[in-house]
């Protein structure tokens, strides 16, 4: 199976699929405790100095750490069966690691999106679950893949399994498929 994550800060959509891109399962997913800032560099470093800065978003990103891997801990339990891949969406692999330069635009919008991706990323290799990272147009290069049976695949989901069925959960489901056709 494969887990396709479409993230926001501090939570995601997962659509976990088989290789017959049957949805499986579908699952909001937490992915910070609870009482702690779920944008800190964009929203809360700012009046901070830069060893503060990085206390507080090292603090974040344990607290984003344990409730990811609880999160998967019980995706994996639920679905019945190995899962061999996740997929997130890409972001630049050389992003900055230093908080003063984190804090400074253009990063400062991009910072705590590419937290959640890294802790998700970190999560999934310690399972040993392949990653794979998708760009924006995720859902149209899927359609290319699935031809006729697309609308069915991507969009049949809300018809079996009622709402929620969202573009992320699209997006999310998009990027199983594109992951079978790169394994």
């Amino acid at each position: 199976m494969r887990v396709g994550i479409a993230h926001h800060l501090g939570w995601a959509v997962a659509v976990t699929a088989g290789d017959d891109h049957r949805v499986v399962d579908r699952r909001r997913i937490e992915l910070i405790g609870p009482g702690v800032p779920v944008a800190p560099v964009e929203h809360d470093v700012q009046p901070l100095d830069d060893p503060l800065a990085a206390e507080l978003v090292a603090r974040v990103r344990a607290s984003a750490a344990r409730a990811t891997e609880a999160a998967l801990d019980e995706l994996a339990a639920a679905v019945g069966g190995p899962i061999v891949s996740m997929s997130l969406r890409a972001w630049s692999l050389d992003f900055p690691d230093d908080i003063a330069t984190q804090r400074r635009a253009p990063h400062s919008a991009r910072a705590d999106s590419v937290m959640y991706r890294r802790v998700l990323d970190d999560a999934a290799r310690a399972r040993g679950w392949r990653v794979h990272l998708y760009a924006a147009d995720v859902e149209r290069r899927a359609v290319g893949v699935l031809g006729a049976r697309a609308d069915e695949i991507l969009h049949g989901p809300r018809a079996v399994l009622g709402p929620p069925w969202t573009k992320d959960h699209r997006m999310a489901l998009s990027a199983t498929v594109l992951a079978g056709v790169s394994a």
